[in-house]
């Protein structure tokens, strides 16, 4: 998979594209990607909540929680998103990207 997304860069970079307009796109796409994932998340626990407390109104006991796996991957795309973040600011403030971004 690694080398079918290296050949697609490649393959843009041979079109004469702009380097850093490429890395633009592409880290717009994967922040878009990731706050999906997030959105994603935050509605699983919710989800997990709720039949949670349904469960406890019926006093049944729920032993497979699995609301600390949604937690860590939650925290894990959080700070990718910041990673990301501040990656396409870095870009940014460089005057090609800026131009592209305005």
């Amino acid at each position: 998979m690694e080398n079918a997304a290296s050949d697609r860069v490649a393959a843009r970079l041979d079109e004469g594209n702009d380097p850093c307009g490429l890395i633009v796109t592409d880290l717009v796409a994967l922040i878009g990607h990731v706050q999906a994932s997030l959105q994603l998340i935050e509605a699983a626990i919710a989800r997990e909540a709720l039949l949670a407390a349904r469960q406890a109104d019926a006093d049944t006991v729920v032993l497979d929680d699995v609301t600390p796996r949604y937690l860590t991957a939650s925290t894990a795309l959080k700070a990718c998103d910041a990673g990301l973040g501040t990656a396409l600011d870095r870009l940014r403030d460089s005057g090609a990207a800026a131009r592209l971004l305005n």
